[in-house]
Order: C-alpha cells, then structure tokens, then sequence
C-alpha cells in the first residue's frame, strides 16, 4: 500500500477545497442571473402595468401609487427594529437628491407610456449607461477614453435611429423618455457615490421617499377612485413589483460581480417586447429594432471595456 507524504495529500486536499469553492461561485454566479433576469421581468411588468393603468386613471396617481406602495413594502421588512439606525444617512442631502432623481424618470417614463410602446421606452432607457460613461468623467473623476467617447456615440446615434427627430416617425412623447434617461443617469452615479458612504438598506429606503413625500399632498387634486377591481390591482401591483424588483437586484448583486450582471439587463426588451404584443398588440417596427441594436452594442462594448484591466502607468 502506498502512502502519501503529507504535504502531497495537504496538496489534494487544497486542490479539492479550490474545486469546491469554484462549484459554489460558479452557482451563485447562475443564482444571481436568475434574480436578476426576474428582477428585469418585475421591472417590464411595471412599466406594462403603468401603460394599462394611464389608460384610465391620472398619471400622477400612478406614479403616487408605485412609490407609496413600494416605501410602505421596503419598511415592513426595513424598518428601525429590523435595522436600528437604518434612517441615519452620512450623506442626507445626496440621498435626497438620488431619490428625487428617481421619481422625476419614473414620472417622465410613465406620462411617455401614455403614448409609446413598451419597447420604444425600453430601447432609449438602454442608453443610460451611455449617459452615465458620459457624466463619469465630470462627476466621478473617471478618463474616458477614444474607444468609450466612440461607443457613446454611436450609442447616442442608435437613440436617433429610435426617435428619428424632424422626420414626424415618433410621438413628442419620446422627448419625455430621453429626459427620464438622463434622470435615470443622474440616479444611477448618485447611488455609486453613495455606496461608500451609506448601508444598502439605507439607500433602498429612501428611494422612494422623494415621490411619497411630494405627491401625498397634492393628491385630493389629482385623485380619481378607481371604478374597478383592475384599477385598484394595477395600483397595488405598481408598488409591489416595483418594491420586489429592487429586492431581486439587491439579492442578485450579493451573488454575482455588477460585471457579469450588468450584460442581462438588455434582455429586458425580450419582456418589454413580448408583454407589448400579449397586453396591447403592439409590436416595435424595423427602425426601432435597429436603433435599439445599436444602443444595445454599444452598451456591451462600454461594459467589455469596463472589464478590462487598467493598462500600468508608464515608468
């Protein structure tokens, strides 16, 4: 019988540790895809429920609706008991502005549903990433380089493919949701500005606070009771899917790196596309599709570029 020597048998026994972990990492990694790509349906789910919803009922209702119900889901589970101290931000007034950032896309996306089809909306909100390596360099210090100045281009070119401005193709209403890109940027570098300084559950919490806290009083002017059970659903189903979606983003993150997430947010067209077609017919015609191509590449080429290493500074 052959023994092995010991640091042979501690070399297997490492060997079949490092095996091991990879396994684990390798399936966290596949769970969060999974949380996100629900997340990413939870999200198509309430946009559609916004376009059913401003069929009937006052738009500022709905926005109302999505962030009451939201803040009112995060606080049953993220509270001052569940987290002590969970309100005390190091940065108040950037928290303020981030989640009055969020509601302003939210608010200028959902009077753009009124008249747009579920994937003209997605397609132009894809060239938020663009935007954000465009605001990068003033506000976060980052150095563009030619490559990524090139695919924000070209990105912000797939965007007038969609839009075709001066041609009479699209509604004024897509000016809304370029305006809701660019707000929906601004949030995107508050939050990485944020991280470093205050807890997750923090910053969830006050996401929504900014549309609760602004339209709560001005909702005997806007209010219309709902005349049916879908209404009242819609209602409930904004803030719920809004809440949850953000919750699977959240659990998503704690699985996986941003970088191999970030990719899976383009197939959320898939859903916009498909619940477009199932919910109101509606089905996105060539231009749209090739516009929505082109944002799409170039937000991947900026996140290839993203994962590359940093070149060594020169001696």
């Amino acid at each position: 019988m052959v023994r092995r020597s010991f640091p042979q048998a501690r070399r297997t026994m490492t060997d079949g540790l490092l095996k091991a972990r990879l396994r684990t990492s390798d399936r966290d990694r596949l769970v969060g895809i999974g949380l996100m790509c629900i997340a990413l349906a939870l999200f198509s789910l309430l946009d559609a429920a916004a376009k059913l919803g401003g069929k009937t009922l006052p738009t500022l209702q709905l926005v109302w609706a999505r962030y009451a119900g939201n803040v009112l889901i995060v606080l049953i589970f993220i509270n001052g008991r569940t987290r002590p101290g969970v309100m005390r931000s190091n940065r108040l007034p950037l928290q303020i502005l981030r989640s009055m950032l969020l509601f302003l896309s939210t608010l200028l996306n959902f009077f753009a549903l009124r008249w747009l089809q579920l994937a003209e909306t997605a397609s132009i909100i894809f060239a938020t990433p663009l935007v954000v390596a465009l605001l990068a360099g003033p506000l976060l210090g980052e150095v563009m380089g030619a490559r990524r100045i090139g695919a924000v281009c070209v990105g912000f070119l797939g965007v007038l493919i969609i839009t075709r401005p001066g041609l009479g193709a699209m509604h004024p209403a897509a000016l809304l949701s370029v305006a809701g890109c660019f707000c929906y940027a601004g949030y995107a570098i508050t939050t990485r500005m944020l991280a470093s300084h205050d807890a997750p559950e923090t910053t969830m919490v006050y996401s929504g606070l900014a549309g609760v806290v602004l339209l709560t009083p001005a909702l005997p002017f806007f209010w219309e009771m709902p005349t049916s059970g879908l209404e009242w659903g819609v209602m409930a189903a904004l803030g719920a899917f809004g809440a949850f979606g953000h919750y699977m983003l959240i659990l998503a993150h704690q699985r996986a790196p941003a970088n191999v997430l970030s990719p899976f947010i383009y197939t959320q067209i898939v859903w916009m596309t498909l619940l477009g077609w199932l919910l109101f017919g509606d089905m996105p015609d060539g231009w749209t599709l090739v516009g929505a191509s082109v944002v799409v590449a170039s937000g991947l080429y900026l996140l290839a570029q993203e994962r590359r290493p940093s070149a060594p500074p020169a001696p």
